[in-house]
């Protein structure tokens, strides 16, 4: 699996490359355009034309800025961080029903809102599919000091010893860690691993869907959310 999520950021840009995570079979003869295509009309069906267009602009977005070689790094960072934080912040509660459930990018996108870990997905997952490596992007759960709460964020590290940079919903200015001493970091995760705070550099699981089952759950969704029109 840690192979196949290195060679996913490589990938030419599209939605429908996550299917590249290797969650679902991808059948002969179907093409991106077609996937895309079937996805749009699912969310169109389910959500409205809103939420369609949404959806259209969100892969738009990956096939542009992925697209474009010369861009900074940290500009497509900053990009996907100004695209999400557009949405609403609503609880799960609220949302879903749920204490708590993460949803997929197209969840979010569809329904118009989400709070801290669904912001903190869609920027990770649309940076990995715009061909940043995933090792220099963690979710990371933190502590929100000043509000004195479990809050989720995305840190992004230029290189393995470098500061990380943080995008957030909360303060929405993308800012390097030092200038964020609201946050207290506790763990963090990617589709490599689990890593707590205290050392970012040993790993203490490789598998990050077993020792998060919400994280299990939501790549199991977005497969079956990517799958072609199946159900």
């Amino acid at each position: 699996m840690r192979d196949v999520w290195r060679r996913r950021a490589q990938l030419k840009c599209s939605v429908l490359g996550l299917l590249a995570l290797g969650l679902l079979p991808v059948e002969a003869g179907a093409t991106g355009e077609v996937r895309d295509q079937q996805l749009l009309e699912r969310v169109e069906k389910e959500y409205g034309r809103r939420a369609r267009h949404r959806v259209e602009t969100w892969q738009q977005l990956m096939e542009d800025v992925g697209a474009r070689v010369e861009l900074a790094e940290l500009e497509k960072v900053r990009s996907a961080n100004n695209f999400f934080n557009r949405l609403s912040w609503v609880s799960d509660e609220e949302h879903w029903g749920q204490e708590d459930y993460w949803a997929t990018p197209v969840e979010m996108l569809a329904t118009n809102g989400g709070d801290c870990e669904d912001f903190s997905i869609g920027k990770y997952f649309t940076l990995s599919d715009e061909g940043l490596m995933l090792d220099k992007l963690r979710i990371t759960y933190v502590k929100a000091l000043e509000y004195d709460q479990a809050h989720m964020v995305l840190a992004y590290y230029p290189s393995p010893d470098a500061e990380p940079w943080i995008l957030d919903n909360i303060n929405k200015t993308l800012l390097p860690a030092s200038q964020r001493p609201d946050l207290l970091p506790v763990y963090s995760f990617n589709g490599l691993g689990l890593w707590l705070a205290r050392d970012r550099h040993r790993q203490i699981s490789s598998d990050a869907g077993q020792s998060l089952p919400q994280w299990g759950d939501l790549n199991r969704r977005l497969g079956e959310e990517l799958g072609a029109g199946q159900p």
